[in-house]
C-alpha cells in the first residue's frame, strides 16, 4: 500500500481546526504532520493515527486555544454594561446639557408620538372585515370636455346592474344608496336614525356581524330593516326585535335582522340598513335611475365588490373599461370612467374625492402632519447633535484615554450612540406623559378630528414608541459618535472649531441656522394662515349675513314651523332655502341653453319668494320670484352673471325671459342677480341659480332683531323644543356657519402655531445651551478683557455678534422660502385670498431676533459681570 494515501484520523484534524487559533494553525499542522509521517514509516498505520490524535490533544492548551464565540458574547455584554454605566455618569456629569437634551426630545417626540397614534388607528381601519385585502370599492371620474375630471367615491345605479350582468370574475357585489333614515317609531318611542339602502349581497361583501336574522334574505323582500343592536335597544328596550313592526317616516318595516354596530374604524357608520328593494318599489316610470349620466343617481350610489378566488383585479377593471366607453359614446361632451379602490385604502387614499359615504383623513394630511412632525423631531435631533460636538472639547480627553488604553474607534462609537438612546429613551418616559396632555387639545382642535381617531393607546403603539425612541437616539447621537470617534489621542486637546461643514462655516453653526430656519418659517407660516382666516371671516360674500340664524327643518314641515317662530316678537322675517350658501355646501345639475353646445354644471340653491329681499340679494334685471305655494309646478329661474356669461345669454335685460333646459325642464329666466361666491374663497365664481322649488327647501332663514342675540336664539330654541321633542334643535348663525366653514385655516394656524412654540422652545434651549457653554470657554478670554478695560456692554455685544448674524442668516433663507410655498405652492390653488405683507414676514423676524438676543445676552451678561480676580486666580 502507498503510505501517501494513508492520511490522519479527519475528526483529529477537525478538533485540531476547532480550537486552535488561525495563526498557530497552519505551522502546528504542519509539524503533526510530519510527526505522523515519521511514525507512519517507523510504527505502522494504526500506531501512527493513534499518536497523531494523541498530539493533537496535548496541544490543547490555553495558548493555542482561539477566543470563542460565547466568550466575545460575554465580552460584548460587559462592554455594552461598561457604555451604559459611564453614558449615565456623563449625563448625570452634565446636568445642564443633559436636561435640554432630555426635555427638547421630549417636546418633540410627544408631537410624534402623536403621529404615530394617528397612523396605527387610520391604517387599522376596516380592517374587521373578513379577507379585507380582497375587498374594493368602485369610484366614479367625470369630466366635462377639456375641464378638470370631478373625482366621485359614489357612482351610478346603472353601472352597478351592468356589473352584475356583464363582469366576469365578480365573487360577490352590493350596491348601497344613500338617504334612507328618518324617524323610526315603535310604539310611543320615536328615534331619528341614519340609514342606508343596501342590497341582498351586503353580508356577503362587507362582513359587519349579523347577530340575529339570516344574512342572505334579510334584505331581500320590499320594507325589510335590518337595525343594529344599539337601534333595537332604544327602541324595544329588551324586546326581541326579531320580526317585529316599526314605522319608518310613513312606512311599516318588519325588522328582519340585528347587526352589531358599526366599530369605530369603519368608515361607513349607520344605525339601520333598509332592503334596496323598497327603494325600487318607489321608483317609477318617471323617474328612473338606471341611466349612465344621471347626476342624481351618481350622487347617491355605491358599489362595493369581491373578485372571484383568482380573478385579477386588472382584467376587471379592463372591462369596467370598455363598459365606460360604450356607454361614453352615446353621450355629447362628458367622459365618465371608473377606478377600483380597495377598502384599506378609503381612509389614507386621495383626499379629493367627493361624496364619500363617511369620513376620510386622507393622504394629504396625513403627508403634512407627518411631516410637520419630522421637522419638529429633526430641530431636537439638531440640538443634541449641536450641543454634543459643543461639549467635545471637554469630551475630547475622555476620548483620549480611552483611545490611550486600547479602545478602537468603533468602541468609541458605540460609547456615544449608547449615551444618545438612553437621552432618547429618557426622553420617551416623559414624552409619553407630554401625549397624554396633548392628546385631548388636539381632538378639540378640529370636531371632525373626533369623528376619526380616539388616540387610544395599545401594546402595537408602545412598541412603535419603543422602536421611535431608538431611532431617534441613533439618528441624533450619529454624527457626534462619529465625529468624536474619530478624534486621535495625540491631537485631543485641540479645540473643535476647525472641523469644517461647508467652508468656513462650522458644523456646529450650520445646524443652529437651520433650527432657527425652521423655527422663523414656522412663525411665518402661522401669521400667513392666521390672516388667511381673518380674510375669510371678514371676505364681503355679497348680500347680507347679521343676526341670520339658520334653522334646519329636520323633516318637518317647514309652514309649521315657521308659524311658531312668527310669534316670536325679535323675528323680523322668515324665508326658505336648499341649503347655506357660501359655506361649501353644493347642489349642481345640467343646464343647456338653446345653443346644446352651451351646457355643463350649474350650482343651484331652492329659495322661496322672501329669500333673495331678505338676503338683499342685488337684482340687475327682471324680477323676483312671485308668491307661490309649494306643490305649484317650477316655471322659472334667476342666473347669476357668470351664467350668463358662460352660456352665451347676453346682457341681463336680454336674458330676461329667455328659456334653459335646467334638471330636464324648461324654465324662463326672469332675473339676473349679481355675482356672489355660493361656494367659499378657495373656488372662484361658477354660473349659478335660484330655483323657485318649495319642495327642496331644507332650511329656515330667521333674519333677527335683538339686543341680545344668545337670549333670542335660546328662545327660539325652546320653541322648537315644545314642538319637536323627537329632534334636536340644530340652528346656527350664519357667522358661526361660515367659521365652520374654513375650519381648515383655523386649524392650519393653530396646529401650526403650536409647533412653531415648540421649535421655538427647542432652538431657544438649544441656544441657551451654546451659550452657557461659549461663556464658560471663554470666561477666561472675558476676564482678560475686563482687566484691560472693555466694558461689560462691549463684551455682550463681542460674544453677541457671532449668534446674531447666524439668526440673520437664518431669517435670510426663511422668509424667501416661506413666501414661495405659500405664494405658488400651498394657495395657488385659492381663487381669493390675502395678499402677503411684510407684516407677516417681518413678526417672525422680529421675535426670533427677541429670543436670541435675550437668550445669548442673560448668559454673556452674567459671564461679563463675573469678579475678574476671581476668575483669573482659580485659573
Amino acid at each position: 500500500m502507498n503510505n501517501k494515501s494513508i492520511q490522519p484520523p479527519k475528526w483529529a484534524n477537525r478538533l485540531l481546526e476547532w480550537y486552535c487559533k488561525p495563526s498557530l494553525l497552519e505551522d502546528l499542522q504542519g509539524d503533526l504532520y510530519e510527526y505522523f509521517e515519521r511514525d507512519l514509516k517507523e510504527k505502522g498505520k494504526r500506531r501512527a493515527r493513534i499518536n497523531y490524535t494523541v498530539n493533537v490533544l496535548k496541544f490543547f492548551k490555553p495558548y493555542t486555544i482561539k477566543k470563542l464565540e460565547i466568550l466575545d458574547q460575554l465580552t460584548q455584554f460587559i462592554m455594552f454594561k461598561n457604555y451604559f454605566k459611564t453614558s449615565l455618569r456623563s449625563i448625570a456629569r452634565n446636568k445642564l446639557f443633559s436636561a435640554i437634551n432630555v426635555f427638547g426630545l421630549a417636546v418633540s417626540m410627544s408631537v410624534c408620538l402623536l403621529m404615530i397614534s394617528i397612523y396605527t388607528e387610520i391604517s387599522d381601519y376596516d380592517r374587521f372585515h373578513q379577507d379585507v385585502n380582497n375587498l374594493y370599492r368602485i369610484n366614479n371620474f367625470q369630466q366635462y370636455m377639456e375641464s378638470e375630471p370631478n373625482r366621485f367615491a359614489s357612482t351610478s345605479l346603472y353601472l352597478g346592474k351592468r356589473m352584475k350582468e356583464d363582469v366576469p370574475g365578480i365573487g360577490a357585489i352590493t350596491l348601497l344608496r344613500r338617504n334612507a333614515g328618518g324617524d323610526a317609531t315603535v310604539g310611543e318611542n320615536t328615534f331619528p336614525i341614519s340609514a342606508i339602502y343596501a342590497d341582498e349581497g351586503f353580508f356577503d361583501v362587507l362582513t359587519f356581524s349579523l347577530i340575529r336574522g339570516n344574512k342572505s334574505t334579510a334584505l331581500l323582500e320590499p320594507n325589510s330593516i335590518v337595525i343594529t343592536d344599539e337601534t333595537a335597544e332604544k327602541l324595544f328596550k329588551g324586546l326581541d326585535p326579531l320580526d317585529q313592526v316599526l314605522k319608518l317616516g310613513k312606512e311599516d318595516f318588519k325588522v328582519t335582522g340585528v347587526v352589531e354596530k358599526p366599530p369605530f374604524n369603519s368608515h361607513m357608520k349607520f344605525q339601520a340598513l333598509v332592503s334596496m328593494a323598497t327603494h325600487e318599489k318607489r321608483m317609477n316610470e318617471e323617474y328612473e335611475d338606471s341611466n349612465w349620466l344621471n347626476f342624481s343617481s351618481m350622487w347617491m350610489y355605491y358599489i362595493y365588490f369581491r373578485p372571484e378566488q383568482g380573478a385579477a383585479i386588472s382584467d376587471i377593471q379592463a372591462r369596467l373599461d370598455i363598459i365606460c366607453d360604450e356607454e361614453n359614446e352615446k353621450m355629447e361632451h362628458t367622459t365618465i370612467t371608473t377606478t377600483i379602490q380597495p377598502i384599506t385604502n378609503i381612509m389614507t387614499g386621495p383626499s379629493n374625492i367627493s361624496n364619500q359615504i363617511g369620513s376620510s383623513m386622507g393622504r394629504e394630511v396625513l403627508l403634512i402632519l407627518a411631516g410637520l412632525s419630522f421637522i419638529v423631531i429633526l430641530s431636537a435631533a439638531f440640538n443634541y447633535t449641536n450641543l454634543s460636538i459643543a461639549r467635545s472639547l471637554r469630551r475630547s480627553k475622555e476620548v483620549g484615554i480611552r483611545k490611550v488604553v486600547g479602545a478602537k474607534k468603533g468602541q468609541v462609537f458605540n460609547q456615544f450612540i449608547v449615551e444618545a438612546c438612553i437621552i432618547s429613551i429618557g426622553s420617551l418616559i416623559i414624552s409619553y406623559f407630554l401625549f397624554f396632555l396633548l392628546k385631548p387639545l388636539f381632538l378639540t382642535v378640529n370636531p371632525n378630528i373626533q369623528e376619526i381617531v380616539k388616540l387610544e393607546t395599545n401594546a402595537s403603539q408602545l412598541v412603535y414608541f419603543l422602536l421611535f425612541a431608538l431611532i431617534v437616539g441613533l439618528v441624533a447621537g450619529f454624527l457626534p459618535a462619529m465625529f468624536l470617534s474619530k478624534l486621535k489621542a495625540i491631537t485631543v486637546l485641540k479645540t473643535d472649531s476647525n472641523t469644517k461643514l461647508f467652508s468656513r462655516i462650522t458644523l456646529r453653526k450650520s445646524l443652529l441656522v437651520v433650527q432657527f430656519t425652521l423655527s422663523l418659517m414656522f412663525i411665518i407660516a402661522a401669521s400667513i394662515a392666521n390672516k388667511q382666516f381673518k380674510y375669510a371671516m371678514n371676505y364681503d360674500l355679497g348680500f347680507t349675513t347679521e343676526n341670520v340664524l339658520n334653522v334646519q327643518l329636520e323633516g318637518n314641515d317647514a309652514a309649521d314651523i315657521e308659524a311658531i317662530f312668527k310669534r316670536i316678537p325679535e323675528v323680523q322675517e322668515i324665508s326658505r332655502t336648499s341649503h347655506v350658501l357660501s359655506v361649501g355646501s353644493t347642489y349642481g345639475t345640467q343646464m343647456f341653453s338653446e345653443d346644446k353646445l352651451d351646457s355643463g354644471t350649474v350650482y343651484y340653491s331652492s329659495i322661496d319668494h322672501k329669500y333673495i329681499p331678505m338676503m338683499e340679494h342685488r337684482l340687475l334685471a327682471g324680477s323676483n320670484f312671485p308668491e307661490k305655494s309649494a306643490v305649484e309646478k317650477e316655471e322659472s329661474i334667476i342666473l347669476n352673471e357668470t351664467a350668463l356669461k358662460k352660456y352665451n345669454l347676453g346682457t341681463p335685460d336680454e336674458a330676461i325671459g329667455k328659456i334653459v333646459e335646467f334638471d330636464d325642464q324648461d324654465l324662463m329666466i326672469i332675473g339676473v342677480v349679481e355675482d356672489f361666491n355660493n361656494q367659499t374663497i378657495l373656488s372662484k365664481i361658477e354660473p349659478f341659480a335660484f330655483r323657485h322649488n318649495l319642495s327642496d327647501t331644507y332650511v329656515l332663514s330667521l333674519k333677527l332683531s335683538s339686543n341680545d342675540i344668545i337670549v333670542t336664539r335660546d328662545k327660539i330654541k325652546a320653541e322648537w323644543d315644545a314642538f319637536d321633542s323627537v329632534h334636536e334643535f340644530n340652528g346656527s348663525f350664519y357667522k358661526d356657519n361660515i367659521e365652520r366653514a374654513y375650519q381648515e385655516f383655523s386649524t392650519l394656524t393653530t396646529i401650526i402655531g403650536f409647533l412653531a412654540f415648540l421649535t421655538i422652545c427647542i432652538a431657544s434651549l438649544g441656544l441657551l445651551g451654546m451659550g452657557v457653554y461659549t461663556a464658560e470657554t471663554r470666561l477666561k478670554e472675558i476676564s482678560i478683557r475686563k482687566v484691560l478695560g472693555a466694558t461689560e456692554g462691549s463684551l455682550v455685544k463681542l460674544l453677541s455678534k457671532s449668534f446674531m448674524l447666524l439668526l440673520l442668516l437664518a431669517a435670510a433663507i426663511a422668509l424667501p422660502i416661506t413666501y414661495f410655498l405659500f405664494d405658488a405652492v400651498i394657495l395657488v390653488n385659492q381663487a381669493y385670498r390675502a395678499p402677503i405683507g411684510v407684516l407677516e414676514l417681518s413678526v417672525g423676524v422680529v421675535i426670533i431676533f427677541a429670543i436670541g438676543f435675550v437668550t445669548i445676552g442673560s448668559q454673556t451678561w452674567k459671564a461679563a459681570k463675573a469678579n475678574p480676580a476671581q476668575t483669573l486666580r482659580s485659573e
